[in-house]
């Protein structure tokens, strides 16, 4: 590398956000149900059956916060 030119860093994604979202073809963001950790000794069979899956991040807010922390995998994200 020649004397007094630096090069930017390059971005790199969030892989724990990456780990906690799947990203659809269409390009919709799924993640996990809240509040569905623990202590559900007292919830019926169908609650914890409908918490179970993923559902669709709808939040435009978000949506965006998690294409700037995704700047690799972002290009599919609607």
């Amino acid at each position: 590398m020649r004397e007094g030119v630096l090069k930017m860093p390059k971005m790199k994604s969030k892989k724990t956000l990456l780990k906690r979202i799947k990203i659809t073809k269409s390009g919709k963001l799924m993640r996990k149900s809240v509040n569905s950790g623990h202590l559900k000794r007292k919830w019926s069979a169908g609650r914890k059956c409908r918490k179970k899956g993923l559902e669709e991040q709808t939040n435009r807010g978000h949506i965006k916060i998690f294409k700037s922390l995704l700047v690799k995998k972002d290009k599919g994200i609607k």
